[in-house]
C-alpha cells in the first residue's frame, strides 16, 4: 500500500510522462527487441533554487554540459556496434531510451518511464511476471543522483549498470541488490590517492569536496584509510556552489599545506581551481579525483600553470575503435536534419529528452571532450549485452527469441561474466564492482594544447601493481619533490615527540643509551633494549651484549688455579711432615696439635679459590669467600694464641703466676680458639643467611657486556666478618712484637709480622680495586688475595720450620733448644 501511494504521488509529478519522441532517429530513442535505459547529464544546475511544491526540473533551462552529450554518444555507439555484430546478439536488436538527468532529486519522470509497462506500474508484481519498459539501464552520472533513484530500480532487480557512481555505499547489496558499476568505488579511488601521497612522502594534506554523497563518502573513507599511515588531514571542508572558496584556500595557505586533494564533481572543482588562480595560490600539488582529472576546459584557463602541479586519477584510457568515425557520420546526418528536428523539438519537449545545443556541436567538440568515462559506458552496454547473450542462450548464428528475458535473469548472469573488451578484462566481484585499472595523469599546461601525460598506473588484475615514474614530474621551481609535511622527518635514532593535535607535527628527541627507535613499529617511542642487549645514543637497533666471567680456560685463571694447587700440595706435604715429626722440638715449639689445626685450616681455605672460576652460581658465590673467611680466621686465632702463649711462658709466668696457672690449668689457648671461632662462625652464618653473596648479571658497568659476578650482600654483616679476622690479626701482631727479644727458636715476631703485613696489604689492594674498578678480573684479584694470605703464613711460619726438620736435624734436638733458652736467661740476667 505504501509503495503504491509513493508511485501514485511520483506519477502526478509528470504531465508529459507518456509522450514519446516522434522521430526514430533521435539521439534519445531507438526501437529494438530489448530497450536499454540511459541517464546522462546533458545539463548541469549551477544554482539550486528551493521549491515548496513538487515540480520536475526541466534540464534544458540550465547550463549545458558537453561531456554529458559525449557520454550519450558513447552509449549510442556501443548499441549500434552490438546491433551490427553477428556473434554477440545475432538476431536480436537493442534499442534505447535516454533522458537528460541533471538534478539530484527532481528527475523521477525518466525512472518511472523505465519501470513502467505500457504506461502503468504494478509495485507488487512477481518477478516472473514483471516486464518493465527497459531490460536494464546505465547511469546516471554521480553518486547522489544514483543513490536517489536506485531504490526504485533495484527493488525489482532491474540491472542498474552504472558508469559514474563511485560511492562505496552502493557496494552494499542488501540496500542496492541490482546495482552494478563499471568504475571502481570510492574505496579504490581513495586507496589510490593515499598510494600517491605515500609514494612522495607527504603527510600534511587538505581534502576539499562538495556537499554530496560522492564527496562525503570519499572524505569518510579517506579519514578511515589514512589511520596508521602517517598521513594527517590538516584541513577538510565540503563546499557548496556559493561557498567562500577564497577564504578556504587562504586557510589552507596559512597552514602551509602544499598538497590538496580535490574530491568533488566537476562544477565544484572548477570553482576551486579558478579561485586559486584569482587568489594567486602558488606552487601547490592538486590531486584530482576521476570526475575532473581529464577536464578539457580547466587546463586552458589563463595562468593556471602558476597554481602548481595537477595530478589526476582516471580510469586507464582506452580508445574506442570506430567511435570517431561514428561521430563524424552522425554529425553529418545531424547537420542535414538539424532544422527538421528543431522544429519537432520545439513542438514536443518530451520529459527531458531535449538538447537545444547538441546539434550545434561539431564532431571535434565531441571527440575532444573528457574521455574519462567513455570506456565505463562502453563496458556497461557490453555487460548488459553479454548477460542478455547468456539468458537468450545465443550461439554464433542466433539467439532463442522465444525465451523471454527478464531483468532479474540478466542480473544473475552479470556476476558470472568474464570477457575481454578492447584489451581489458571485464569481470565483477561479489559486490558487482569491477577490476581496477587506474592511470595517474600529469597536466601539462605550459603548451598551447594542454596535454595529459600518463605517469603511473594501478592495476588489480591479474595482480596488484602500483607504479609511478618519478622522472616524468617536472616540479615547478624546484628539482626535488615539493615538501608537504608538518614537521621535518627526524634523523636516524631520534624519536618523535608529539606537538599539537596532529601526529604528523612533532619535535625530535635522540633516544638515550640502551634504547632504540623502530620507525616501522612506533616512531614516537624509544623502546628499551633487552637486558642482554645494548645500544649507543641515537640507535635504531640493539646489539647483543657479550657475557663475560672468569672462565677456566683463561691463562690468568689457569695460573691462579695452578698456584692454588701447588699451595695445597705444599700444605698437605707439610702437614704430613709435621705429623710424622710431631714429637720433635720444632713441631712442639711451633704449637704441636695447634700447628696441625692451622695447616688443616689453611688447606681448607685454599680450596675456596676454585669457586672463583666458571659461570657464577649461588653455591659458588656462597662458598668462595665464606670458606676462606671462616677457616683463615680459625688459623689466625691459633696464630694469635700461639704468640700469646710464648709471651706467657717467658715473661708473664714470673710476674703473674696465678694468671698463668689458671691459663695452663684450664687450657686457655683452646678456650680462646673455640670462643673466637664460635663468634666468627655465628657472624658467618648470619652473613650467609641474612644477605648472602648471590650471582648477578651486571649490565650497567659496561654498555656492551654483561658481567656475571657475585654481589657482596649486606655490608654490615660482611664488615663484622672481616673485622673479627682483622682484629685477630692485629692482636697477633701486637703479641709477636712483644716477643721480639725471645730466644731465636721461639722468636716468631719477624715471620708473623711479615705474613700479617702481606695479609693486610693483599686485602687492602683488593678492596681498593673493588671500590674503584669494575671488571671480571676483580674476582681474580680476590682469589689472589686469598692465595697470598695463605702463602704468607706458609712461607713465613711453616717453611723455615720444615727446612730445619729436613735439612738441619741438628737443630731439632732438645739440647739445642735448651741451649737457646739458657743463652736467653743469661742475657736477661745481665740486663
Amino acid at each position: 500500500m505504501l509503495h503504491s501511494s509513493i508511485y501514485v504521488f511520483l506519477l502526478r509529478l509528470s504531465n508529459c510522462f507518456f509522450f514519446k519522441v516522434s522521430w526514430s532517429t533521435s539521439d534519445f530513442s531507438l526501437d529494438g527487441d530489448y530497450l536499454l535505459g540511459g541517464l546522462f547529464a546533458l545539463h548541469e544546475i549551477d544554482q539550486v533554487t528551493p521549491l515548496f511544491t513538487p515540480e520536475t526540473t526541466e534540464c534544458f533551462r540550465h547550463s549545458s554540459s558537453t561531456s554529458g552529450y559525449q557520454m550519450l554518444q558513447v552509449m549510442r555507439f556501443a548499441v549500434e556496434e552490438i546491433n551490427n555484430s553477428t556473434t554477440l546478439l545475432p538476431n536480436v536488436s537493442l534499442g534505447y531510451d535516454i533522458f537528460d538527468h541533471c538534478s539530484n532529486t527532481k528527475n523521477f519522470r525518466s525512472v518511472l518511464s523505465f519501470i513502467s509497462n505500457n504506461g502503468s506500474i504494478k509495485p507488487k508484481e512477481k518477478l516472473n511476471n514483471y516486464q518493465p519498459k527497459v531490460i536494464a539501464l546505465t547511469g546516471p552520472y554521480g553518486s547522489t543522483r544514483t543513490i536517489t533513484i536506485a531504490p526504485l530500480i533495484t527493488m525489482d532487480l532491474i540491472p542498474m549498470v552504472n558508469y559514474g557512481a563511485s560511492s562505496y555505499a552502493l557496494s552494499n547489496k542488501l540496500q542496492y541488490p541490482s546495482f552494478v558499476r563499471t568504475v571502481p568505488s570510492n574505496k579504490d579511488l581513495i586507496e589510490m590517492i593515499i598510494h600517491i601521497i605515500r609514494w612522495f612522502g607527504w603527510n600534511w594534506v587538505a581534502f576539499l569536496g562538495s556537499q554530496d554523497n560522492y564527496s562525503s563518502d570519499g572524505l569518510k573513507l579517506f579519514n578511515k584509510y589514512i589511520s596508521n599511515t602517517g598521513i594527517c588531514l590538516a584541513y577538510q571542508e565540503g563546499l557548496s556552489l556559493n561557498a567562500n572558496y577564497s577564504l578556504t584556500l587562504k586557510k589552507i595557505d596559512m597552514l602551509n599545506i602544499k598538497v590538496i586533494v580535490v574530491f568533488a564533481v566537476p562544477q565544484y572543482a572548477v570553482n576551486i581551481i579558478k579561485t586559486a588562480i584569482v587568489e594567486n595560490i602558488r606552487d601547490k600539488v592538486w590531486i584530482a579525483s576521476e570526475t575532473w582529472a581529464m577536464n578539457q576546459q580547466l587546463p586552458r584557463e589563463p595562468e593556471i600553470g602558476k597554481i602548481g602541479t595537477v595530478i589526476g586519477i582516471t580510469e586507464r584510457l582506452l580508445s574506442l575503435p570506430g567511435f570517431d568515425q561514428f561521430i563524424y557520420k552522425d554529425r553529418g546526418t545531424t547537420n542535414v536534419n538539424y532544422k527538421a528536428e528543431s522544429e519537432v523539438q520545439g513542438k514536443i519537449k518530451t520529459c527531458n529528452q531535449v538538447c537545444d545545443y547538441c546539434t550545434l556541436l561539431t564532431a571535434e567538440d565531441i571527440i575532444n571532450e573528457n574521455p574519462s568515462f567513455s570506456f565505463a559506458i562502453y563496458a556497461a552496454i557490453y555487460t548488459i549485452a553479454h548477460a542478455l547473450h547468456k539468458v537468450l542462450q545465443c550461439n554464433i548464428n542466433k539467439c532463442h527469441k522465444n525465451t523471454m528475458a527478464k531483468p532479474y535473469m540478466l542480473l544473475g548472469e552479470i556476476k558470472k561474466l568474464d570477457f575481454p573488451l578492447n584489451d581489458r578484462q571485464v569481470k565483477y566481484d561479489d559486490h558487482y564492482d569491477p577490476t581496477i585499472s587506474y592511470a595517474v595523469v600529469l597536466w601539462h599546461t605550459d603548451v598551447n594544447a594542454p596535454q595529459f601525460e600518463m605517469v603511473g598506473t594501478y592495476d588489480t588484475y591479474p595482480e596488484t601493481i602500483f607504479t609511478i615514474d618519478n622522472s616524468l614530474f617536472p616540479w615547478r621551481n624546484n628539482a626535488s619533490v615539493p615538501f608537504s609535511n608538518c614537521s621535518i622527518e627526524c634523523k636516524e635514532g631520534f624519536s618523535r615527540q608529539p606537538e599539537g593535535f596532529h601526529s604528523c607535527c612533532f619535535t625530535c628527541k635522540k633516544c638515550p643509551r640502551n634504547s632504540y627507535v623502530d620507525y616501522s613499529r612506533d616512531p614516537y617511542t624509544c623502546f628499551p633494549c633487552a637486558e642482554s642487549e645494548w645500544s649507543d645514543e641515537g640507535s635504531t637497533t640493539c646489539k647483543k651484549r657479550s657475557v663475560v666471567y672468569l672462565q677456566f680456560s683463561e691463562i690468568s685463571s689457569i695460573a691462579v688455579m695452578v698456584s692454588a694447587t701447588c699451595l695445597m700440595i705444599l700444605l698437605i706435604a707439610i702437614f704430613c711432615l709435621f705429623t710424622y715429626n710431631y714429637n720433635t722440638p720444632v713441631v712442639r715449639s711451633a704449637g704441636g696439635s695447634m700447628c696441625l689445626l692451622m695447616l688443616i685450616c689453611l688447606i681448607m681455605s685454599s680450596m675456596s679459590v676454585y669457586f672463583f672460576f666458571g659461570q657464577p652460581t649461588f653455591a659458588h658465590c656462597l662458598l668462595r669467600n665464606a670458606i676462606f673467611a671462616f677457616f683463615f680466621t680459625v688459623c689466625l686465632s691459633c696464630l694469635t694464641v700461639r704468640s700469646f702463649q710464648i709471651i706467657c711462658v717467658f715473661k708473664m709466668a714470673a710476674q703473674f703466676p696465678k694468671v698463668h696457672s689458671l691459663w695452663v690449668k684450664h687450657n686457655g689457648q683452646w678456650l680462646f680458639i673455640a670462643f673466637s671461632s664460635a663468634i666468627h662462625l655465628i657472624s658467618c652464618i648470619i652473613w650467609m643467611t641474612a644477605s648472602p653473596d648471590k650471582p648477578i648479571a651486571d649490565s650497567w658497568t659496561f654498555k656492551d657486556q654483561i658481567m656475571l659476578i657475585c654481589e657482596m650482600g649486606n655490608t654490615i654483616t660482611f664488615t663484622i666478618v672481616v673485622f673479627i679476622s682483622w682484629f685477630l690479626g692485629f692482636l697477633c701482631l701486637l703479641f709477636s712484637y712483644m716477643g721480639r727479644d725471645l730466644p731465636k727458636n721461639y722468636n716468631e715476631a719477624k715471620s708473623i709480622t711479615f705474613s700479617l703485613i702481606l695479609y693486610y696489604l693483599s686485602w687492602i689492594v683488593y678492596f681498593t680495586a673493588y671500590l674503584s674498578v669494575k671488571s671480571k678480573y676483580i674476582m681474580l684479584l680476590n682469589a689472589m688475595a686469598q692465595i697470598s694470605s695463605i702463602y704468607g703464613i706458609l712461607f713465613s711460619y711453616f717453611i723455615q720450620k720444615s727446612y730445619i726438620i729436613i735439612f738441619q736435624p741438628q737443630k731439632n734436638t732438645p739440647a739445642y733448644f735448651q741451649t737457646s733458652i739458657q743463652n736467653y736467661t743469661q742475657t736477661i740476667s745481665r740486663t
